[in-house]
C-alpha cells in the first residue's frame, strides 16, 4: 500500500510540485503582505472547488474538503511569507522582488499543500476524513499563526489535529526528522538602553560609565542559565548586538543592547526574564546608571504530541530518522496551544548537489524532488 502511494504520487504529482514552487518563489513577499502569493493560493483553490474557501488573517486562506465519513478534522498548515534577504546570483531560479527571496522554504512548503489540495480534489470519493488546508501568512514575523488560531473560521471548524513542515538544511535530503514532545524552542527578544553621563575620558569620575555598566550587565546575564536554571532545562541567552558611545576620549553616556532568549519551558523563559530584570536593577545601584529592558514575547516552544508520532511512525512509509531539540522557534506552536499538533523536519542537505546552505542565507536551496517526500507524508496521515 506504501508502495503504491510513492509510485502514484511521483507519477502524478512530481511534476506539479515543481512548477508550483517555480512560480511562488518569483515572488517572495513580507509578512501581511503577501498580496500576489495570496491571489496565486486563491485562484488555484478555487479551481478545486473546496467545500469552504475563506481568507484569514489579511493575506491567508483556509480550504475545507469534506470527507465521505467526516468523524475526524485534520489539519495541515504551511507558511507564505518571504525574506528580505537578496538572492545569491549564482541561483538559475531568480526572484522578481528585489531584495526579497523565499530563503526559508516557504515556497517549498506552499507548493506540497497546494498540490495536496489538488491530490484531495483527484480523491474526494476515497478520503473518509475532513481535511483543512491552512496558508498563514507572516511566520517570520509578526506571527500570523496566533492570529490564525484565533480567528473564528479556524474555530468553527472543530479540528482535531494539526501537522506541518519545515524544510531542513542540517538532515539529509528525503529524510523526515521528527521528535516526540519539545521539538522547537520559545522566544524571545530584548532591548536593553543603558544610560549614564558623559563626561572627558580624563576625567572619567566626573561621569557614569554607560560602556562599563553594560559589560557588567552582559556578563552577569551570561550566569542566569548556568547558575539559576537547572542543568535539564535547556536555555540560551544571546546578545548579538551592541552600540554607544561618542568618541575614544569620552566616557560614554548611553548603551544600546539587543539580544535573544530561547528555551522549551515558558515557566524557564519567566524565570529568565525575572532574573534579568533583577540584574538591571542590582546594576544601577551599583553604578549609578539607569537601565531600560523592553522584552518581546515571540513565539511559545513547539511540543509535538505523543499519539500523534506514534502514529506518523507507523503511515508514513519513507525514511525516519530521530532529532534532538532545535533552538529555533516557529509560530506553528499557536495551533499546538488549540488542538493536538506534530510537526517535522523535511530534510535537504545533499553536498554533492550543493545544497548545504542554512536556512535564512541568500544561497539557500533545495532539489525540488524532496517536496514528493513531504507530499508523501501529508497523504499518509489521510488514508
Amino acid at each position: 500500500m506504501k508502495e503504491n502511494r510513492k509510485m502514484k504520487i511521483e507519477k502524478g504529482y512530481k511534476e506539479l510540485l515543481s512548477d508550483i514552487r517555480g512560480e511562488l518563489h518569483k515572488i517572495p513577499e513580507i509578512g501581511f503582505k503577501e498580496f500576489k502569493t495570496s491571489k496565486y493560493i486563491e485562484n488555484r483553490l478555487r479551481k478545486l472547488s473546496p467545500d469552504r474557501l475563506e481568507q484569514v488573517a489579511e493575506t491567508g486562506w483556509i480550504a475545507f474538503f469534506r470527507g465521505t465519513e467526516g468523524k475526524r478534522t485534520l489539519a495541515f498548515r504551511t507558511d507564505m511569507d518571504g525574506l528580505p534577504v537578496e538572492e545569491s546570483e549564482k541561483h538559475e531560479m531568480r526572484s522578481q522582488h528585489r531584495g526579497m527571496m523565499h530563503a526559508c522554504g516557504h515556497d517549498g512548503h506552499m507548493s506540497i499543500l497546494l498540490v495536496f489540495a489538488q491530490f484531495l480534489a483527484d480523491n474526494r470519493k476515497t478520503t473518509k476524513d475532513n481535511v483543512v488546508l491552512v496558508f498563514q501568512p507572516a511566520e517570520e514575523g509578526p506571527g500570523g499563526a496566533e492570529v490564525v488560531a484565533g480567528s473564528k473560521v479556524f474555530e468553527d471548524l472543530e479540528i482535531d489535529e494539526i501537522f506541518g513542515l519545515h524544510l531542513f538544511p542540517l538532515v539529509e535530503e528525503g529524510k523526515i526528522a521528527l521528535k516526540e514532545g519539545p521539538l522547537m524552542a520559545q522566544s524571545g527578544e530584548i532591548d536593553v538602553i543603558v544610560r549614564g553621563l558623559s563626561s572627558h575620558g580624563a576625567q572619567p569620575q566626573e561621569g557614569i560609565d554607560a560602556i562599563v555598566a553594560a559589560a557588567a550587565f552582559i556578563n552577569e546575564t551570561q550566569k542566569i542559565v548556568s547558575r539559576f536554571i537547572r542543568p535539564v532545562d535547556p536555555a540560551v541567552i544571546t546578545f548579538g548586538k551592541t552600540w554607544g558611545g561618542e568618541a575614544r576620549n569620552i566616557v560614554s553616556g548611553e548603551m544600546a543592547i539587543e539580544g535573544t532568549i530561547r528555551t522549551f519551558s515558558e515557566d524557564v523563559y519567566l524565570s529568565i526574564k525575572n532574573r534579568i530584570r533583577d540584574i538591571a536593577d542590582g546594576i544601577e545601584k551599583v553604578y549609578g546608571c539607569v537601565i531600560e529592558t523592553v522584552f518581546r514575547d515571540m513565539y511559545p516552544p513547539v511540543i509535538n504530541d505523543k499519539g500523534l508520532v506514534e502514529r506518523f511512525r507507523e503511515s508514513y512509509g519513507g525514511e525516519i530518522v530521530d532529532i534532538e531539540p532545535q533552538m529555533l522557534a516557529e509560530d506553528f506552536s499557536y495551533y499546538q496551544k488549540k488542538v493536538p499538533g506534530l510537526f517535522v523536519f523535511l530534510g535537504t542537505k545533499n553536498e554533492d548537489k550543493g545544497f548545504v546552505s542554512p536556512l535564512h542565507s541568500q544561497n539557500f536551496n533545495f532539489d525540488e524532488s524532496v517536496l514528493v517526500k513531504g507530499l508523501e507524508a501529508y497523504v499518509s496521515l489521510i488514508e
